[in-house]
Formats: structure tokens, C-alpha cells, sequence
């Protein structure tokens, strides 16, 4: 029987808790955030000017000479200069907002509010505005600095010709981003880059998944099923301290206080998942040893109210398949949109199909199994990928034709029955649904030509 709950909480510990190591976590929590990149930018001008203002200084104390190609206009001309230059990039940081803001109510309306993430966590806008406040804090700081002195009036000349400078490139810059957003919101751009996103985290789980595998770690002790089984008989529950979106494991950390307490822990989510608080999260064995790992376990995951990138492959696959409903909706009725996001989630599956190989078990040095993770399934991403358009495309040819194509496609990069048999059956759930909801028969027999195809690329396979 089951020992109960065990909260995050619980006084029994003896382990030294070892900070948690979230770096992917942060990295991408800083980059969905529109106030970070121009911090950095704000604190550069600061410097920057801290530096210029120095040699000012030095060189009104006739300790350095400037070149002539600097500034040398008086203090009159230096406050006019620089009040003209913090005004009208106030001016340009309210039109650089506005343009965000539409970018994002368009984004919000075309694409969903689950893609305003995608857009705030853009580089280009977050430099953008970045640059034009730190420039109009710039010239401030250089307006601020004018003063009277025993040598008469002090003016930052190679403040002020630095200003001019950041002036010409806000300039080349507004331009950009002009063109940047232009671009960006284009349905095409922004459905590759959701690909594109995809693909980043295929490649980074599947090259992480085969440094694990070559690691130095050799199996040793119990096995991962004769644990489970221990687990499920004896084992401690660890509830959900906060109710949320599962964004992040540190199962490093989890590994290593499980070492320390000779403990195996049991995941109950994996990232993408969501988590109520109160619910089991994970489950620990020996259950003596709960209490130290629920409070690491509480330290070395994060919870949120939305998905990331990080960790969860399935979020940009319902990205694309949130794109792809929009489009065949009745409202917006376009097909040819549906079809992109057909075209790349097959490129994301045939990626997958082809490296995809997630790690379930995490050992310690010595091999011992002491995470076990939530099962990820390659049916689950499959499933996702094609049930919510095969629904919403019901009785639309150029939809079923599309995704038998992308299931071919996807087919020549499998590498285990298994993936085969999955495959195969999207493809006859497509075939049987355009059988019963395409009322022409040269449309059904296209369709029943796309089918034959993929079943001609089992054979082929499986006579390999």
C-alpha cells in the first residue's frame, strides 16, 4: 500500500540540496520577455557614456587633445543639439511601440493568442527598442552633464559626436525594423519559424538523448521495471505545490539528491503537461526518503501558466496545428495555409521519426537508475500532428491528399516497425474518412492514389 501524500516541505531531510541548474529554462523565460534585451542596451548606454564622459573631462582639463572631426560647438548649441535628439526619439519610441502593438494584434487575431509568445520573444523588436531608449537616455545623460566650470562652460564634444552617431544607426535601424515586422507577420514567414523552432528542439533533445546513451554510465542494480514495480507497491507520492503548465526538469538535480538519499523517483508529467496542485507529481522509493526529494523536486522544476519550447516538442506541433484549424475554419477558409502547415509538420516527423529516441531512465555515475521520466510516445506526437486537421479538413480533398503525402513522406525516415504501424494507421483513418465524406468519386480515387502510395512505401520497406 502506498505511504501518503509527502509535501515539499516535510522536516525529515538530511540532504545538502544542491542549487538547481535551469539555464534552458531562464534562457528562454529572458527571451519571451520584451524588457531584458533593452535593460542590457540601457546599462550599455550608461557605460558607454560613462566612458565618453570621462574623456570629456580629461580633455576640458587639457590632459587629452580630441581629433577635429569632433563636435566643438558651444554649450548653447550642445543643449539644442541633444534636447532636438531625446525628443524626437521619444517621438520614434512611441511609433516603434505602436507598430509592436499592431504586429501583435494582427499576430493575435490570424494566428491565435497562443502565438503572441512567438513575436515577443523576437530579437529584432527587442533590440529595436532596446537601442532607441538607450540612445534617448544617452543624449539625456549628455544634456545633463552640460555645466559651468573655472574654464568656462563644460561640453561633452565627443559625447555629443557620439550621440550623432547613435542617431544614423537608430536610423538604419528603424528601417530594418519597418521591413522586419512587414516580413514577420506574413503567414508563410511565421509558419516556418514555428518549424524552424521545431526542428531547433528535435535536434537539441535528440543530440542531448545521444550523449546520455554514450556517456560512461553502465547499467547496474535493479532495472527500471522491477523499480516501478517497487514504486507502485511502497512508494512515497510527492503532490504539485502550484497548479500550472510543466515547463522544465532538471533531472540532472533530481538525479543527484536521489544519489544522495539512495532514493528512485518516478515522474508522473513530463514538461507540457499540466500539473494541479495537490496531485501526485512524482512518486519516490523508499518513502523514507520523500521528504528531501520533494523539496529538491519542488526546486528543480518549473511550473508556469503557459508551454515553452523548452523540453516540449508536442508545443510547436499544436502551434502549427492551431495554425492549420484557423485556416480551414469556415471564417477564414484558407486551404492553402492548412497545406504549408501540413508540409512542415511532415518535415518535423520525418526528423523525428528519423532521431527521435527519448531517455525515460536517468542513472547516476555508478549506473543506478534514480529518475525514471513520464513516457514520451512517437504515437502521441503523430497523433497530434494529424487528428485536429483530418477533423477540421473533413470531406476537403486537398487536405487528405496532403497529409497521405506528408505520411509517405515521413514513412522513408522510420526506423522501427512500430513507427510504421502508427503511420499506417493515420493513413487509413484519412482513407476511411474521405470514403464517407467526399461525395465525388474521382476525388475519392486521388485520395485512394495517395493511400497506395504510402502502402507502396511499406512494402518497399519492409522488403528492405
Amino acid at each position: 500500500m502506498k505511504a501518503p501524500f509527502v509535501g515539499p516541505h516535510h522536516p525529515g531531510g538530511r540532504a545538502r540540496l544542491r542549487p538547481p541548474r535551469l539555464p534552458e529554462w531562464r534562457r528562454e523565460s529572458l527571451r519571451t520577455t520584451l524588457w531584458f534585451v533593452p535593460t542590457l542596451q540601457i546599462l550599455g548606454a550608461a557605460a558607454l557614456f560613462a566612458v565618453t564622459y570621462a574623456i570629456d573631462r580629461a580633455a576640458y582639463d587639457g590632459d587629452v587633445t580630441l581629433p577635429s572631426w569632433v563636435n566643438n560647438g558651444g554649450a548653447d548649441a550642445a543643449r539644442s543639439i541633444l534636447v532636438g535628439i531625446a525628443a524626437a526619439l521619444i517621438t520614434v519610441i512611441g511609433l516603434v511601440f505602436s507598430i509592436t502593438i499592431v504586429a501583435l494584434t494582427l499576430a493575435s487575431t490570424q494566428f491565435g493568442p497562443r502565438m503572441l509568445r512567438k513575436f515577443v520573444r523576437d530579437r529584432g523588436t527587442q533590440v529595436t527598442l532596446g537601442t532607441f531608449v538607450a540612445t534617448s537616455l544617452y543624449a539625456v545623460l549628455g544634456l545633463g552633464s552640460i555645466s559651468n566650470g573655472a574654464r568656462g562652460d563644460f561640453v561633452p564634444h565627443l559625447s555629443i559626436t557620439v550621440a550623432f552617431g547613435l542617431v544614423l544607426a537608430d536610423l538604419g535601424l528603424l528601417i530594418y525594423f519597418i521591413h522586419h515586422v512587414a516580413e514577420s507577420i506574413q503567414l508563410p514567414q511565421v509558419i516556418a519559424s514555428i518549424a524552424q523552432d521545431l526542428s531547433t528542439a528535435i535536434e537539441a533533445e535528440a543530440i542531448g538523448g545521444e550523449r546520455d546513451r554514450n556517456g560512461p554510465e553502465r547499467p547496474a542494480g535493479d532495472s527500471a521495471e522491477d523499480l516501478i514495480a517497487r514504486i507502485e507497491a511502497a512508494g512515497a507520492v510527492v503532490p504539485a505545490t502550484r497548479s500550472g503548465y510543466l515547463q522544465f526538469i532538471g533531472y540532472e538535480t533530481l538525479v543527484a539528491i536521489a544519489t544522495e538519499n539512495d532514493a528512485v523517483v518516478r515522474l508522473s508529467y513530463r514538461p507540457g503537461h499540466f500539473v494541479v496542485e495537490g496531485l501526485p507529481l512524482a512518486t519516490v522509493w523508499p518513502a523514507g526518503a520523500a521528504g528531501d526529494v520533494a523539496r529538491a523536486l519542488d526546486r528543480a522544476h518549473a511550473t508556469g501558466p503557459h508551454r515553452t519550447l523548452t523540453q516540449d516538442l508536442a508545443f510547436a506541433i499544436d502551434q502549427l496545428v492551431e495554425i492549420a484549424i484557423r485556416a480551414l475554419s469556415p471564417a477564414v477558409n484558407d486551404t492553402f495555409s492548412a497545406l504549408t502547415c501540413i508540409d512542415w509538420l511532415g518535415d518535423g516527423l520525418c526528423k523525428i521519426s528519423a532521431h527521435w529516441n527519448p531517455r525515460d531512465v536517468h542513472r547516476d555515475p555508478d549506473g543506478r537508475v534514480r529518475v525514471i521520466a513520464a513516457e514520451a510516445s512517437y504515437a502521441r506526437f503523430v497523433d497530434r500532428s494529424f487528428d485536429k486537421i483530418r477533423q477540421a479538413g473533413r470531406g476537403m480533398p486537398a487536405v487528405m491528399m496532403r497529409q497521405l503525402e506528408a505520411l509517405a513522406r515521413i514513412m522513408e525516415y522510420t526506423t522501427t516497425a512500430e513507427q510504421r504501424t502508427v503511420l499506417l494507421a493515420q493513413a487509413a483513418m484519412v482513407l476511411r474518412s474521405s470514403e464517407e465524406a467526399i461525395p465525388e468519386e474521382g476525388d475519392r480515387a486521388d485520395v485512394r492514389r495517395r493511400y497506395d502510395t504510402v502502402m507502396a512505401v511499406v512494402e518497399r520497406l519492409a522488403g528492405d
